[in-house]
């Protein structure tokens, strides 16, 4: 004798299968989504260090920042997040963000193929970074004459 199975298991079992097909969200999970709250005290946080000496390898105030020693101090203070120390590596850390959806807080990374340098966007087009030995931490803008000029992608951890 052949047993029917009812249909709320064959409704249930289809469920659980396409639960298992469905492609995982494309984000690193080992980090979470910042919320809108800490993206703005990341923004202000690198605000507040405009004009820290640069240092290459630097990674805190005292000591001086190179652009990702930048990044990893303002995130891991603000956020309790570690970005990853290269700005190779940054470069596929969070997230993309089309420019046009850019928001406080997100990565800013130039060098196309081949990252060579990264900062924090802090609205209104602008963004902080360590730009270069002998220099400061810095406030400029995207659309700046060499800026613009740049290849650049943009990241949201």
């Amino acid at each position: 004798m052949r047993k029917l199975v009812p249909p709320v298991l064959l409704l249930a079992a289809g469920l659980l299968l396409a639960g298992c097909g469905t492609a995982p969200a494309a984000r690193s999970s080992a980090h979470a989504r910042l919320s809108a709250e800490q993206s703005s005290d990341i923004a202000i946080h690198a605000l507040g260090l405009v004009g820290t000496p640069y240092r290459f390898g630097g990674n805190t105030p005292e000591g001086g920042f190179d652009c990702s020693g930048l990044i990893g101090y303002v995130y891991n203070s603000r956020a309790g997040v570690a970005p990853p120390r290269t700005v190779a590596l940054l470069s596929g850390f969070g997230a993309s963000v089309p420019e046009d959806e850019l928001r406080t807080g997100d990565l800013v990374v130039f060098g196309g193929g081949r990252p060579t340098h990264a900062g924090i966007y802090v609205g209104e087009g602008r963004f902080v970074h360590a730009p270069s030995s002998g220099g400061t931490v810095r406030l400029d803008h995207l659309r700046s004459r060499y800026w613009a000029q740049q290849s650049a992608s943009y990241r949201r951890p």
